[in-house]
């Protein structure tokens, strides 16, 4: 096959302090064929984003350097000596980009069609007009509905998915060569991420363009890539056509990125994490089997009914909108079970869980911890409770204090709710949980952004623990992190349910992910729920065509027979 663009000998030096130099990419090649997907995986601070960033000559001048003797070869020329007016003609022509996150790639201010326009006539020199009918035309191909009148809107005013979409189509309007798509659906619900992988599947075949797929998760790669090049701190542990990779991995690494995700056909007692493969124990650990199911014995801790929460917009001078949000649900928690709760974006997960917090005020229904309905409280009665329903929300990184260590983003609680009986013995339980969650004594000390992103969800899941809980609610907790980080997550929330006795509502658009650690799953979309069943039934036999529509959607190409 035709090689579009080759890496060669490519080395990449960052600059952290005068005395200090960190080598991200350590001498990589690899080649794009034309027509073709190559996808570039691996976990966080593999180097694969500084690997993307430097064919398009995208890295940060001022501490960042591509190495003498790297080459990056395109049409004949080293892109790496190219300077900045002959690389910006290159880039959105020949080699365009998709961002991970669509809304910080998209300005808020401006609507999609200008911003679409904007390229076209900047690249292609096309008039207003046409260019208006061109970005009409790409919107319809990348499947955005009703382009004609989606043209005129903004950012904000579309969903997740169709920002992504907005984004491939300016991706695409120059009609690259190269196509560079950078954990495109990392945040998406799983029925979106297979759209988003449809359609660039379909264009890549449709344009016979090349793509570069840059993903942590090889479930993902299995039902888009012909080629496979596996990364790990800077360097290639492994490179080959897909079908070779997946069936036959030659590499330790890439055995453990296979086999670190949930699997939907058994659930071990304890997920293997990368460090048990490299030490080369980890098939033999994990042949237990954990048991999941609710029982009609098991005590209920919480019983909701008829839960519902109505939000109201402002619409002309004096009207209001009423939007139902949650509508009409109702579930009971066991003591120490695990409630999956699933639905695409908008169906009203996060709002039942917000809800139970009382960080929104339900409109109807009532919920009973131990047979007192905590919705109806005063919040002085409500003080008691608090303690014992705790949230773990998705982005650790926003829901940590910046300017406090760690330390006292676990002991302030306490304090607050009378834990301990002394400053030395809330430090003392700290420390207890710290070494609970898996981090060293040290991070009492250390503020949030000295930790990865795995690390500051373990320090999230410590400081709910503080408060010695009955319940948490584990807010997508699990869906940013590498494949490994969210094997080590997971088993820490299996241990925990196990000594503690914990009930969770742990709420997820991953659906490998809730069948592992669910006892129950109950389904939601549009506010309602659609079904609600023991874990193992729900996979085996989906009662709904809802249900089935979200199955259908779980990548497959992560291991065969299943």
């Amino acid at each position: 096959m035709e090689t579009l663009l080759s890496v060669r000998s490519l080395r990449v030096n960052f600059r952290l302090d005068k005395d200090t130099n960190f080598e991200a990419v350590k001498g990589i090649s690899f080649d794009i064929p034309n027509n073709a997907t190559v996808a570039l995986v691996g976990e966080s601070g593999s180097g694969k984003s500084v690997t993307s960033l430097s064919i398009l000559g995208l890295l940060p001048k001022e501490n960042a350097t591509v190495l003498p003797g790297s080459e990056i070869l395109y049409g004949g020329r080293n892109l790496v000596e190219l300077d900045q007016g002959e690389l910006r003609r290159l880039r959105g022509a020949d080699i365009s980009m998709i961002f991970q996150e669509p809304m910080t790639s998209l300005n808020p201010v401006f609507t999609v069609g200008f911003q679409l326009t904007e390229v076209l006539r900047l690249h292609l020199g096309l008039s207003p007009s046409d260019a208006r009918k061109r970005a009409i035309a790409l919107l319809a191909e990348v499947g955005i509905p009703d382009p004609d009148f989606k043209i005129n809107a903004y950012p904000s005013q579309m969903s997740g998915g169709q920002q992504q979409r907005v984004m491939i189509a300016m991706a695409i309007a120059c009609e690259p060569k190269l196509l560079i798509a950078d954990e495109p659906t990392t945040a998406l619900d799983v029925t979106i991420q297979k759209q988003i992988l449809d359609l660039i599947h379909d264009l890549q075949k449709r344009r016979q363009m090349s793509v570069l797929f840059i993903t942590h998760d090889l479930a993902v790669v299995g039902e888009i890539a012909d080629y496979v090049v596996v990364m790990r701190n800077g360097e290639i542990r492994e490179q080959g056509p897909a079908k070779a990779v997946f069936e036959n991995p030659q590499d330790a690494y890439t055995k453990a990125l296979l086999l670190c995700r949930p699997r939907l056909d058994r659930r071990p007692v304890r997920l293997p994490v990368i460090e048990d493969f490299m030490t080369g124990d980890g098939q033999a650990m994990h042949l237990n089997e954990r048991k999941r199911g609710i029982d009609a014995a098991d005590p209920i801790i919480l019983d909701v009914r008829h839960l519902g929460k109505d939000f109201y917009s402002r619409e002309g001078v004096f009207g209001r909108r009423k939007f139902e949000a949650v509508k009409d649900v109702s579930f009971k928690l066991p003591k120490g079970k695990t409630l999956g709760l699933v639905g695409e974006s908008g169906s009203g997960k996060t709002t039942v869980g917000l809800t139970l917090m009382r960080l929104h005020e339900a409109s109807a229904g009532e919920a009973l911890f131990e047979g007192k309905d905590i919705l109806s409280m005063s919040p002085r009665q409500f003080m008691d409770y608090k303690r014992r329903i705790q949230i773990i929300f998705q982005n650790p990184y926003a829901s940590l204090n910046p300017r406090m260590i760690v330390g006292q983003t676990l002991t302030e609680p306490m304090t607050i709710h009378g834990i301990g009986a002394s400053a030395q013995e809330r430090t003392n339980l700290a420390f207890e949980l710290l070494h609970k969650v898996g981090l060293p004594e040290v991070s009492f000390y250390k503020y949030p952004h000295e930790f990865s992103g795995g690390q500051r969800q373990r320090i999230a899941i410590a400081r709910c623990l503080t408060l010695k809980p009955d319940i948490l609610i584990c807010d997508e907790s699990v869906s940013a992190l590498d494949v490994s980080v969210q094997a080590q997550v997971l088993n820490l929330l299996s241990d925990l349910q196990d000594e503690y006795h914990l009930s969770y509502i742990f709420i997820s658009h991953d659906l490998a992910v809730v069948k592992y650690i669910s006892d129950e799953i109950m389904v939601m979309n549009q506010g309602a729920i659609v079904e609600i069943a023991n874990s193992d039934d729900i996979y085996r036999n989906p009662k709904q065509p809802y249900t089935q529509k979200l199955l259908s959607a779980i990548p497959k190409g992560w291991h065969h027979g299943n």
